[in-house]
């Protein structure tokens, strides 16, 4: 039982850092854009302590898996100064692109610093290297169809992973890995993933006009439910590998 408790603080330790990485990725590169962040809230759910700053208000909810930044204007049009609709294609790129290019700068960092503190400069720069390359070629395996969606975890898998770690060494090392693949898979082009939001701004940069409001939000919708069923989906894998 004890176990299983250390596991679950472990596993939420880890994901409370990335995700405040994240959203703080987009918090930070919103705040220099001029853009008004309403909210920064780490979970979902059900508000267990919250705090109105100037402009924002910081949350913590009840449900650990997650986060996000609300900001004018993001989810529907927004005449008010500083609303995130009113802001150039250029900034609503940045902002959009910030979370999973920190995770992934903070993944890389994280290991380069595990490394120097036990090896030294020189070894931790070639290993850095090479770190860097065996994750791209594992992307490459994604996307060639070398891996299947059964090798796929979400945040069972996750814990089940952590539970394993017995020291700290390993649980950095581990925090840095799943903080790359955290960035990589948000840049993935499908909505409502930040890759999905960036395909979309592409898109009207391309076309030098915005989409269709009823076209957006169907593209929308229809990726949120592809996410949904796929996060079903690997949550009962994850489960049947453990028991």
């Amino acid at each position: 039982m004890v176990s299983v408790i250390i596991a679950i603080i472990k596993t939420l330790v880890l994901l409370g850092v990335l995700v405040i990485i994240h959203e703080g990725g987009h918090f930070t590169v919103a705040k220099l854009c001029k853009i008004k962040v309403n909210e920064f809230s780490v979970g979902f759910g059900k508000t267990i302590w919250s705090k109105q700053g100037k402009d924002t208000k910081y949350s913590l909810r009840l449900i650990p898996l997650g986060g996000y930044v609300s900001m004018e204007g993001e989810d529907e049009y927004s005449e008010e100064e500083g609303s995130f609709s009113k802001a150039g294609i250029l900034k609503k790129i940045a902002v959009v692109c910030a979370g999973p290019i920190v995770n992934i700068v903070f993944g890389l960092l994280v290991y380069f610093i595990l490394i120097l503190v036990k090896y030294g400069l020189d070894v931790a720069l070639s290993s850095t290297v090479n770190f860097m390359g065996v994750f791209i070629q594992s992307i490459k395996i994604i996307f060639t169809g070398g891996a299947t969606i059964n090798d796929l975890s979400g945040p069972v898998g996750i814990a089940s992973i952590v539970s394993q770690t017995s020291t700290i060494i390993d649980f950095i090392y581990l925090l840095s890995v799943i903080s790359l693949s955290l960035g990589v898979t948000n840049l993935l082009p499908i909505p409502p993933l930040d890759g999905g939001k960036l395909l979309i701004y592409l898109i009207e940069w391309v076309k030098r006009k915005p989409l269709k409001e009823e076209t957006s939000l169907k593209i929308q919708m229809l990726g949120f439910l592809f996410i949904i069923g796929l996060s079903v989906f690997v949550m009962y894998n994850d489960i049947t590998k453990i028991f």
